[in-house]
């Protein structure tokens, strides 16, 4: 198994900041892990909406059937997911107010057989992009 973790204070307030989390025509602009949604995002953004992501990891080429498990608007956003070689991913987006600003957390386990081959590079790979993620995520909400 492999988690890792990103935080940063962005100052926008969180409503501004869910809009842009979950605006799937734009979320190429600031995820640094993100190819494309060959159906379009989520349609509905419920529990348990699945949808479809092409990503790209430490260089390579994923698709992953998610599902949402965890929602609370403007708060909480976490989705489960698939991927090649049984490969299962967890990611959690975290929002909290501080004053102005909001807190924004992203969390993500990898598991499966093919992740303990690669977990030091794996987790290495994701944090820098979790990291370089926020610091897109706040420069468009800016």
């Amino acid at each position: 198994m492999a988690e890792v973790t990103a935080e940063s204070r962005i100052e926008a307030p969180a409503a501004k900041l869910w809009a842009q989390l979950t605006d799937w025509g734009a979320y190429g602009q600031w995820s640094m892990t993100h190819t494309d949604f060959p159906e379009g995002g989520p349609g509905n953004l419920a529990v348990g909406a699945t949808f479809t992501e092409n990503m790209k990891m430490m260089g390579f080429p994923a698709e992953v059937l998610w599902t949402v498990s965890e929602l609370e608007d403007q708060r909480l956003f976490a989705i489960t997911g698939k991927g090649p070689m049984g490969v299962a991913v967890l990611t959690r987006y975290t929002l909290t107010a501080d004053g102005t600003a909001t807190k924004v957390r992203i969390d993500g386990e990898f598991t499966g057989a093919a992740v303990s081959l690669m977990a030091g590079k794996l987790k290495d790979s994701a944090t820098a992009a979790l990291n370089e993620s926020l610091r897109r995520l706040a420069a468009l909400v800016a």
